[in-house]
């Protein structure tokens, strides 16, 4: 168990280096801040297109938006951030997260989930860009704002968690869970159809071609083992270039607690 826990990222003890609860240049209650502002923004979002719906007389438009990626996705980045936040918050109070005394399982749920945070939002952000936008910008500001809040902003705030945190790449083995995440939302897809009569995305109607459709689904798939692979590399060199070559090795809290083993875990690994 624990060489299969080793490998999927969440080793024991989980994040002795603080990892996923600090920065290499904000300090841990300023991430923490950013990140509560994040999830904020992000259930602000939500909630805003869903009265603005039920104003505008389209309730089922809020309904039908738990059949889309897009939508899927931006719920999860607000609780990703939510809880990154209340991690961080914890460990900018204490010395040591909430995540660090949660269950082996919680500890690696937290590890994939944030592996989906830093490679979906982007895969999102491609597909709607060069695929379901028309060219034509959106009629009305809430159309605007809403779009961009969740086909752009989503990569912005991936982007923040790539850039500024001090997480390691994402572990290889990841890479089936976000295969097995993207099987199950074609599913619900196809379940969504069968159910209430429509597919979330016009490429997935079969009665357009099966080969066109075999295509984008392979496309997509394609897409997103390649943006794993891009993030895995960036992440990778944003370690290497502020760690082993800026000698920024991150800001952490002011409390004892870890401290030794924070030194000798970035001692130990080098960058190998």
């Amino acid at each position: 168990m624990a060489r299969i826990l080793a490998t999927l990222g969440a080793s024991q003890p989980f994040d002795p280096a603080h990892r996923y609860t600090t920065s290499w240049i904000l300090p841990p209650f300023l991430l923490a801040a950013c990140r509560i502002i994040f999830a904020l923004y992000t259930f602000t979002t939500i909630f805003f297109i869903f009265a603005w719906n039920g104003a505008n007389g389209r309730p089922e438009q809020s309904r039908h938006s738990f059949s889309f990626f897009t939508s899927l996705g931006y719920w999860g980045l607000a609780f990703y951030f939510l809880f990154a936040a209340l991690h961080t918050f914890s460990y900018a109070r204490a010395g040591r997260s909430w995540l660090q005394k949660w269950p082996a399982p919680l500890q690696l749920a937290h590890t994939i989930f944030y592996t989906t945070v830093v490679t979906f939002p982007i895969l999102v952000t491609a597909v709607f860009w060069a695929i379901l936008y028309n060219g034509i910008w959106f009629p009305t500001e809430f159309q605007a704002w809403s779009n961009t809040s969740q086909h752009a902003l989503n990569t912005v705030f991936a982007a923040f968690e790539i850039f500024l945190t001090r997480t390691s790449p994402p572990p290889p083995a990841h890479l089936p869970f976000l295969v097995i995440l993207l099987a199950l939302y074609l599913a619900l897809a196809y379940l969504t159809h069968a159910t209430a009569g429509f597919y979330p995305y016009s490429f997935l109607d079969p009665n357009k071609g099966s080969g066109r459709l075999a295509g984008y689904i392979l496309g997509i798939l394609a897409a997103a083992c390649v943006i794993f692979g891009i993030v895995w590399g960036v992440i990778w060199i944003r370690r290497w270039l502020t760690e082993s070559k800026l000698g920024m090795y991150g800001k952490f809290a002011k409390h004892p607690v870890g401290r030794d083993e924070e030194m000798m875990e970035m001692a130990s690994e080098g960058m190998k």
